[in-house]
């Protein structure tokens, strides 16, 4: 089992709470972005720089992340491909993506954007906030125990 964090635009507050969780449960993790990343000096974490492009981090994520691990993504369409490989994702915002919920995401998103680009609404989602960190916190919690509850 292991944590991918899509680092690229995942707020730093999400990051910590993952770490304090790797330290706590001595779990791996892995940031994927296209630039440098600092992170905190532990054998656990590590940080992977994909070239730029677009996707890059994303297609990197898809084939190296596997069933049973955790990916953190705001990225609706990574979701659902991990999803639909059999691959936990959770947003930063503590909703964690399912294969009853993914294609709505999915498709609200792409409403959205056909709207911006239009000019028809503007802005994107609502700044990041603490009461973000600790749903988040409080759903990787769940998973974590469900995930490493004896079978």
């Amino acid at each position: 089992m292991k944590i991918w964090i899509d680092a690229d635009a995942c707020p730093n507050p999400i990051k910590e709470v993952v770490y304090r969780a790797s330290k706590r449960l001595t779990i791996s993790v892995t940031l994927v972005a296209n630039r440098p990343l600092k992170t905190p000096a532990s054998r656990l974490i590590q940080a992977i720089q994909v070239s730029q492009g677009f996707d890059v981090a994303d297609h990197y994520l898809i084939g190296h992340a596997a069933r049973g691990d955790l990916v953190v993504t705001g990225d609706i369409p990574l979701a659902a491909e991990l999803i639909e490989r059999g691959i936990a994702a959770l947003n930063p915002r503590g909703e964690m993506y399912t294969r009853d919920n993914v294609g709505e995401r999915l498709a609200t998103r792409n409403l959205m954007e056909d709207l911006r680009a239009t000019g028809m609404v503007g802005g994107g989602p609502a700044p990041f906030s603490e009461r973000d960190k600790q749903a988040f916190a409080n759903s990787l919690d769940r998973w974590l125990a469900q995930y490493r509850r004896p079978d």
